[in-house]
């Protein structure tokens, strides 16, 4: 699967049950191959390519680990240690982030 169709597939997911996000007010960024943005917002999640809104935290990963990691294929402590995923700004927000892949991925 692409960065686009899973980054899609996991939007319709969470804003079709979007319990775990309601309390939610965050714009994070994904440098990967192309430059994309998640933005949690009055409890919906949007999608977008580019640097539309501030984000507090990035993440820097190659497409395919990106889509390992939100499959749950890669372990985000291990790719971080390793230097397959590097983290900006917001630790603990890249923490969050990645509790909601696991509790959307499946």
């Amino acid at each position: 699967m692409s960065v686009k169709e899973t980054l899609a597939t996991l939007a319709d997911k969470i804003n079709g049950n979007p319990e775990g996000i309601q309390e939610l007010d965050v714009t994070y960024q994904l440098d990967l191959n192309e430059v994309y943005q998640i933005r949690f917002h009055e409890g919906k999640v949007e999608v977008a390519e580019g640097t539309p809104w501030e984000a507090v935290c990035t993440l820097q990963l190659s497409d395919d680990n990106f889509v390992k990691l939100v499959e749950g294929s890669l372990n985000p402590t291990s790719a971080f240690m390793t230097g397959k995923l590097k983290i900006k700004g917001a630790l603990g927000q890249a923490l969050k982030l990645q509790s909601i892949f696991n509790q959307y991925s499946k």
